[in-house]
């Protein structure tokens, strides 16, 4: 197994684990490795969808630590939040994180251009490993943004 699809299947994990404790949000995971690829931080979105599944895990990691680093992702980072703090796509870009690998778009309002915006910061954006997995998970999700 490549060391990518390793990784996300890992941020997969965590976000199944919290799948049903989220609230109206969706269980995101996210495993964050330093510029040298060693992990140093992972996490899920935490009991009834607060907080996002990136910002505990940038919380984690030493100061600086993400820097060069890369960020896999099983749902597209958001580009704003419904409160006033920062979105995951706003820290990731903080944090100085060069690559973030996604395995899903985000098709809610708030979450949707995340993605644009890390590009726009010159990070590097990979969409679609393990899609098919994220798509199943976050099918539930995906039919109530549908609604709205």
């Amino acid at each position: 197994m490549s060391t990518h699809r390793r990784h996300m299947n890992r941020a997969i994990e965590l976000a199944q684990m919290q799948h049903g404790r989220t609230g109206a949000n969706p269980s995101v995971g996210c495993v964050i490795l330093d510029r040298d690829a060693r992990l140093i931080a992972e996490a899920a979105t935490g009991d009834g969808g607060r907080p996002h599944a990136e910002q505990l895990a940038l919380a984690n990691t030493p100061v600086g630590a993400a820097a060069g680093g890369t960020a896999y992702v099983t749902l597209e980072p958001c580009r704003v939040r419904s409160t006033v703090d920062a979105s995951c796509s706003q820290r990731l870009i903080a944090a100085g994180i060069a690559k973030v690998v996604i395995a899903t778009r985000d098709p809610h309002p708030q979450g949707a251009g995340g993605a644009d915006r890390l590009r726009e910061a010159g990070i590097e954006v990979e969409i679609g490993l393990l899609q098919n997995i994220a798509d199943a998970l976050y099918r539930d999700f995906f039919a109530s943004v549908a609604k709205e």
